[in-house]
C-alpha cells in the first residue's frame, strides 16, 4: 500500500513541479442499486474493475492526468495520471485505479505503473469485451514499453504496433480474504503480457485494410497454496529468477514439480486476432475474430502424437500429430455511421467455447503411446488462481468470474458456453447519448463440473448519458437486469455523476 501512496503522491506533485500543458481533472460519484443476488452483468463488467456485485454499493473517485501530447512534432514527452476512489461494498474500500507516469521518445512509449488500458480491435463501448487482454478487472502495476500507433512502412502499406509488459499483481489480501485460506490462492504472482499487430492497406488512399495480432499473457512466480490429501494448504514457491521471465516471454519452461509431463512455466493464456476493416465516406464497417486458446493445443490446433513403444515410449519417433478443430472463436462486426445521429454503432457477436481442444486429456504411456492434449479448462489452471484479479476475469466478463463464487473457491465455474451478445449507441438530442447492450448466454459449466441442464441467461442494459453545455458536468442514469438460472434474475439502477475541468498552466498558456 505505501507503494501506492507514494506514487499516488508524485503524480499529484508533478503537474506543480514540471507542468508544461494543461492538466485534465475529474471527480465522480456512482451509486448502484439492485434487486436480487447481484449487481447486473452490465452494471458491473467492463469497467476496469471498479465495480461491485455487491446489491447497494458505490464509490466517490478523484483524478487527474496529463496525456501524452497526440502529435509527434517533438521527439520527447511525458505524462502521468493518478485516480483514487473510497469505495462502499467494493473487495476493498480505498482503490488507487490508477497511478502511472509515462514518457515518449519519438514513437515508443515507456509507462510505469498502474493504467487503464483500453482493447485494441474491438469497440470498448459497445464489445462483450476482449478474451484476453479485457477491461474487466483492475488495472496491474507494470512497467510497459510500447508502440501505441502503429509505425508504417513501404509507403504507408504495411504497420506494426505492440507492447511488452511486466508487473505485479495487487489482490493478496483479498486472496486470502475471499478463500478464508481454505482454498487454492497465490501470493506476490507476477505478470506477463506482450501483444504484436501488423496491418496490411494503405489507409490513407484506400478504405480497406486487415489487421493480424497475437495477444498473450502469463502469470508466474510468487508463492501457490494449494490443498493437499492431508487437507493442509501448503506453499509451493514458484520460480522467479531471470529464466522465469525469460519463460514467461516466450511460453517455455515448466512449473515446480512437473517432471515427465511439462507444459510451460506459469499460467500462460493468449489470443488470435484478426480484423478487416472498410472504410467509406460516410460509413465504417469491421468485422473481427478473436480465437483463444491456452496452451500449445488450441494454439497452433497440432499435438505431436508420434511417440514410440516400449522403452522408447517417451521417444519422439514419428512424424505424426493430431489435429485440433478450430471451434471456440469470438465473431463479431461493427458498423459505425459517421454522420449518424439515433445511431451512430452498431456491434454484433457471437462466442463459443464449448471445444476447448476436446473432452479428453490422454498424456502418452508406455502401454498406450496416443497423446491428446483437450480439455484445456479456460481462464483456469492447476497451481495459480486463473485469469482473475481481484475476483474479476481479466478477460471476457462472460466467463463467470470468481466473485460470483458463494464457496469461497477463487475459479471459473463457467467457461464452457455460447452465446450472442449486441450493443448499439448514439445521440437522442444533442448532448444527450446512449448504449444499450443485450446478451444471451448459454452455459454448460467446465469440463471437470458440469452443469447437470445447460444454465441459460439473458443480460440486458439501457444507458443514458447528459452532458450540460457547460461547466464540465455529466450524469448518467443506467437500468439493468439479468434472468435465468446461469446469474440468476437481478435487476438493478446505477446513477452516476462527474464533473471534468482543466487545470491550465503558465507554460500551456
Amino acid at each position: 500500500m505505501k507503494r501506492y501512496i507514494l506514487a499516488f503522491t508524485a503524480a499529484l506533485i508533478a503537474p506543480i513541479a514540471f507542468a508544461q500543458q494543461d492538466i485534465n481533472w475529474n471527480v465522480t460519484l456512482q451509486t448502484t442499486n439492485s434487486g436480487g443476488d447481484f449487481t447486473p452483468l452490465w452494471l458491473s463488467a467492463n469497467k476496469y474493475g471498479l465495480s461491485s456485485l455487491d446489491k447497494y454499493n458505490g464509490y466517490l473517485l478523484a483524478g487527474l492526468n496529463k496525456p501524452l501530447a497526440k502529435t509527434t512534432d517533438k521527439a520527447f514527452d511525458y505524462g502521468y495520471g493518478a485516480s483514487v476512489a473510497v469505495g462502499y461494498n467494493f473487495t476493498s474500500t480505498l482503490i488507487i485505479q490508477e497511478a502511472y507516469a509515462e514518457g515518449r521518445w519519438l514513437k515508443g512509449v515507456l509507462t510505469i505503473g498502474s493504467k487503464q488500458w483500453p482493447m485494441e480491435l474491438k469497440n470498448n463501448q459497445l464489445s462483450s469485451g476482449s478474451q484476453t487482454l479485457g477491461i474487466n478487472a483492475r488495472p496491474v502495476p507494470q512497467v510497459r514499453i510500447a508502440l501505441p500507433e502503429y509505425l508504417t512502412f513501404a509507403k504507408g502499406w504495411i504497420g506494426l504496433k505492440g507492447h511488452i509488459a511486466y508487473g505485479k499483481t495487487t489482490d493478496d489480501k483479498w486472496q486470502k480474504d475471499f478463500t478464508n485460506k481454505q482454498s487454492k490462492y497465490t501470493e506476490d504472482a507476477l505478470y506477463h503480457t506482450k501483444a504484436g499487430y501488423l496491418r496490411i492497406g494503405n489507409v490513407d488512399k484506400y478504405p480497406l485494410s486487415v489487421e493480424l495480432g497475437l495477444e498473450h499473457a502469463t502469470l508466474f512466480g510468487g508463492t501457490s497454496y494449494r490443498k493437499w490429501e492431508n487437507g493442509q494448504l501448503i506453499g509451493i514457491p514458484n520460480s522467479h529468477d531471470l529464466k522465469s521471465f525469460w519463460n514467461a516471454f516466450k511460453g517455455g519452461g515448466s512449473d515446480v514439480g512437473e517432471t515427465t509431463y511439462q507444459n510451460v512455466e506459469g499460467d500462460m493464456l493468449g489470443s488470435w486476432v484478426a480484423r478487416i476493416n472498410y472504410d467509406a465516406p460516410t460509413w465504417n464497417l469491421g468485422i473481427y475474430a478473436d480465437h483463444y486458446f491456452e496452451d500449445h493445443s488450441s494454439m497452433f490446433f497440432l499435438d505431436y502424437d508420434g511417440y514410440g513403444q516400449g522403452e522408447e515410449w517417451n521417444v519422439k519417433k514419428d512424424h505424426r500429430y493430431f489435429l485440433y478443430d478450430l471451434k471456440d472463436i469470438m465473431l463479431g462486426g461493427e458498423l459505425t455511421l459517421k454522420q449518424g445521429t439515433w445511431i451512430k454503432s452498431v456491434v454484433l457477436e457471437y462466442l463459443y467455447t464449448k471445444y476447448q481442444s476436446g473432452p479428453i486429456y490422454h498424456d502418452h504411456t508406455a502401454g498406450i503411446p496416443d497423446h491428446i492434449g483437450g480439455r484445456d479448462n479456460y481462464y483456469n489452471h492447476s497451481i495459480f488462481t486463473g485469469w482473475q484479479h481481484w475476483g474479476m476475469v481479466m478477460g471476457n466478463p462472460l466467463y463467470l468470474s470468481p466473485l460470483y463464487n458463494t464457496d469461497g473457491s477463487i475459479s471459473i465455474k463457467n467457461n464452457r458456453f455460447v452465446a450472442w451478445h449486441g450493443g448499439i449507441s448514439g445521440a437522442i438530442i444533442t448532448g444527450l447519448d446512449y448504449r444499450m447492450l443485450l446478451t444471451y448466454q448459454k452455459g454448460y459449466g467446465t469440463y471437470g463440473s458440469m452443469y447437470p441442464h445447460p444454465r441459460r441467461n439473458v443480460s440486458w442494459l439501457a444507458e443514458a448519458t447528459y452532458h450540460l453545455p457547460k461547466g464540465g458536468w455529466h450524469m448518467t442514469a443506467a437500468f439493468a437486469f439479468d434472468k435465468g438460472g446461469l446469474l440468476g434474475d437481478n435487476y438493478g439502477v446505477q446513477l452516476t455523476v462527474t464533473k471534468t475541468g482543466i487545470i491550465k498552466t503558465k507554460q500551456a498558456r
